[in-house]
């Protein structure tokens, strides 16, 4: 819940007085790593709906990956790009597994390794090898410029994918004259329980999330086509640019969401950890307000109101009735205005019923006031 901005003679924002998160629901859309966040939200107290948008391929089932392996050893390129650390990682793992690793590790002595960002090359260097570049943004479009700034006319470039293949950086390759292989050490596939995942779109649809965590451009194109599939993508989309907040761990993932219209949160690194921090400031700076009513001071955390003492969890339509009328403290809304905040409801009685639902939730019922032929306001 965001309020307007505190005029200067107003009093810090209230802190919690209990975890930092209680109050607050957090979807989780990935599939790897998907316990570091989970456990990193539970912690802080907030309730997380987890369910992998896609999911990773097995590598000891995808046999394409050791073909592509023996290409490329065969073919001796004279530069290879390195998108991922877990890529490569499980690249080079395949390849001992098929008996192809001495082979794979000259190979990649003798090409000149581009990789995309401190990760991947953290992984370069482990398993051995130097690298002769790194992208300045840890994009794959900048990774293969610093590849055709050395030209590339009659070479030979192997790409390790990161779980699909980019087209269009693959084409600047071969349009600059490069004979170019790829190889998958993984592969973006359906998740394995569709109807969990439907539950979660239901959920970001309905707005009774605060945020949804993406760690991967497919996870944001996998969330978007559940959705489309339960002819629910509209909402969705609606949802994340009003109501619920996106979060990408780095900018290759927010591009799909800004094609959409999505303005996601983004940490200035692009890692894990930074994302869990980004999602916590966030949610604590935007998700916590307090107004000084009447009777007393109101605060708000999330799903979670206090008030004398007390303290209640909201559903989201009194929540959001709240939210509206603690955004003008005292002023009156009206009916009209109050059902912008219920975009699933067709008529004014929709308005009335969250109304009459936040009175009987809330510690004391007259802290909403009705104002005769008007609409409602806060007692203030």
């Amino acid at each position: 819940m965001t309020g307007p901005d505190a005029d200067a003679g107003e009093s810090a924002r209230p802190e919690p007085s209990g975890p930092v998160l209680a109050g607050f629901r957090i979807a989780v859309t990935s599939d790897r790593r998907s316990d570091d966040l989970i456990d990193a939200f539970v912690r802080r107290g907030a309730e997380v709906l987890h369910a992998p948008a896609v999911r990773i391929a097995p590598v000891e089932q995808d046999a394409i990956l050791i073909s592509d392996t023996r290409a490329v050893i065969e073919c001796r390129p004279d530069v290879v790009v390195v998108t991922t650390a877990y890529g490569f990682r499980r690249w080079v793992e395949a390849a001992d597994a098929a008996g192809l690793g001495e082979d794979l590790a000259r190979t990649l002595d003798a090409a000149r390794i581009i990789v995309r960002g401190p990760k991947a090359r953290g992984a370069v260097r482990a398993a051995g090898h130097d690298d002769d570049g790194i992208a300045h943004d840890e994009r794959t479009a900048s990774t293969i410029g610093l590849v055709l700034d050395a030209g590339v006319r009659g070479k030979r470039v192997a790409v390790q994918l990161h779980g699909h293949e980019d087209v269009e950086q693959l084409e600047r390759l071969r349009s600059a004259g490069a004979s170019v292989l790829t190889v998958a050490p993984y592969r973006w596939v359906r998740p394995s329980d569709e109807s969990r995942l439907g539950r979660l779109v239901a959920a970001v649809a309905a707005r009774e999330v605060d945020v949804v965590t993406f760690t991967s451009a497919p996870a944001v194109d996998g969330l978007v086509s559940a959705a489309a599939q339960l002819g629910m993508d509209g909402v969705l989309v609606d949802a994340l640019r009003c109501g619920v907040t996106a979060a990408a761990v780095g900018p290759v993932t927010a591009a799909p969401l800004l094609d959409l219209g999505i303005t996601p949160i983004v940490p200035e690194r692009f890692r894990m950890g930074a994302l869990i921090r980004t999602v916590i400031e966030h949610l604590t700076v935007n998700g916590v307000e307090q107004v000084e009513t009447a009777l007393g001071p109101l605060v708000v955390h999330g799903r979670v109101v206090t008030f004398g003492g007390q303290t209640v969890t909201l559903a989201r339509g009194p929540r959001a009735m709240l939210a509206a009328l603690m955004s003008d403290p005292g002023a009156v809304l009206s009916r009209e205005r109050l059902l912008d905040e219920l975009p699933e409801a067709e008529n004014e009685h929709a308005v009335d019923m969250a109304v009459s639902r936040l009175r009987s939730a809330l510690p004391d019922r007259h802290l909403v006031q009705t104002v005769v032929r008007r609409g409602y306001r806060l007692n203030v």
